[in-house]
């Protein structure tokens, strides 16, 4: 007898789907029309099924999407939590800076975090992203100080990690997750960065409420800017800026350079983080020679 539920996806493998419902989670395949249209099923997602006999199921509809990332595939994401630690590597305003504006891009909320708390003095880097108005802490996986500002926010939320190998994520979850270990890539001294140790995505379950997705294609979320609408919306995701950006001498304006910029007059005044406005110049400089018909063509490759 089939039975109509509801649930999220918290993992997906080959071909097959894992959805967490009210029953327990369901082996899942998608219907044959998903494939069809190319709007396939992400971990993440809510969605319609049917279960055909307690265990396994059928995708009948997916949900509408708040997000969706193309690396990693996930959708539905609520918060990402941006890691640093004075390990390996110290922390990098200009990678901070980046994966935050992706994230603000994508309706995701970034959350900087600066773990190994009695390994260096974060307090300048704490004053710029408090400045800047994100949500900040200093934390010690190890100990578990700070730990709790981190847990309120991941309370019923999807939440992923980001941050280079080395920093503490793992140390982090595991420290969330108790005794539920997430394996920990080994770090490479000479390049890095570690080797991925997870081979598929994954939501896991809270024991508090809400879920971290678990997957290592959040790594290289920074390489993830080559969008000419990202670029075109690039100062908007710099929360920071605020109306400033509206009010430059010329409409044209970049923030960069410009005289008569309303952005570079804060900064001037100490009203916006110069580390903020260097990544803003930086990740601007990178992407100014993308052209609207190259960016449509990479993305339909």
């Amino acid at each position: 007898m089939e039975l109509k539920m509801k649930g999220i996806i918290v993992k997906a493998l080959s071909s097959f789907y894992y959805v967490e419902t009210e029953s327990g989670i369901l082996e899942c395949k998608a219907r044959g029309n998903f494939r069809k249209s190319g709007f396939s099923p992400l971990v993440g997602d809510r969605v319609d099924i049917e279960s055909l006999d307690g265990t396994h199921g059928v995708i009948n509809c997916i949900c509408e999407r708040k997000n969706f990332l193309k690396r990693p595939n996930v959708a539905n994401i609520d918060k990402l939590f941006i890691v640093s630690s004075y390990s390996t590597p110290a922390p990098n305003t200009l990678i901070i800076d980046k994966i935050s504006a992706i994230a603000r891009y994508n309706d995701i909320e970034p959350i900087i975090v600066f773990n190994k708390a009695d390994m260096g003095d974060f307090s300048e880097f704490e004053r710029i992203y408090t400045n800047a108005g994100f949500k900040t802490f200093v934390v010690s996986a190890q100990s578990g100080s700070g730990m709790e500002n981190v847990i309120a926010e991941l309370k019923d939320c999807i939440s992923a990690f980001t941050g280079n190998s080395g920093v503490g994520k793992s140390s982090i979850l595991n420290y969330l997750f108790g005794n539920k270990n997430i394996a920990t890539g080994d770090v490479s001294e000479k390049l890095g960065r570690g080797r991925h140790t997870t081979r598929h995505i994954e939501a896991h379950k809270l024991p508090f409420g809400g879920y971290v997705v678990d997957t290592p294609g959040f790594s290289s979320i920074e390489h993830d800017v080559d969008d000419y609408d990202f670029k075109e919306h690039l100062a908007e995701c710099f929360y920071d800026f605020g109306d400033n950006i509206y009010n430059c001498k010329f409409s044209s304006c970049t923030h960069t350079k410009e005289k008569g910029c309303k952005v570079i007059e804060a900064v001037n005044k100490g009203e916006i983080e110069p580390t903020r406005h260097n990544s803003y110049a930086q990740i601007f400089n990178e992407l100014k020679d993308l052209k609207a018909w190259v960016a449509h063509k990479k993305q339909n490759r």
